[in-house]
């Protein structure tokens, strides 16, 4: 990745090619901060397969995907093309039972 316009393309593709997206520290079996982790756990609890990226990894992908939001903080969940939120936009979403409902969807598909 050489610059930011490649860095938004990639993750436009990413957010094309995957239903359920995760931008996080670390990964799903070891996230690196606790709001990746928080994100990971509600998404496993939901039962729904989900792709991700480790931002760490990845410098031009952290600062690009927050571009790309408009987001300033990682983790971001994205759900069929669209910005989701963040930690504590999922969490309560995930209270609501709204999360849930979006989730649901996906698996009638």
């Amino acid at each position: 990745i050489e610059n930011d316009d490649e860095a938004l393309k990639m993750i436009q593709e990413h957010i094309d090619s995957n239903k359920i997206m995760l931008y996080m520290k670390g990964n799903p079996s070891q996230p690196m901060c606790g709001f990746s982790a928080r994100v990971v756990q509600i998404l496993q609890n939901e039962g729904i397969d989900f792709s991700s990226v480790n931002v760490l990894d990845y410098p031009q992908i952290r600062e690009g995907v927050k571009k790309f939001s408009e987001w300033p903080t990682i983790p971001q969940l994205y759900i069929n093309g669209e910005f989701i939120g963040g930690c504590d936009i999922v969490t309560s979403m995930h209270e609501s039972g709204e999360l849930a409902e979006i989730l649901g969807e996906e698996k009638k598909e």
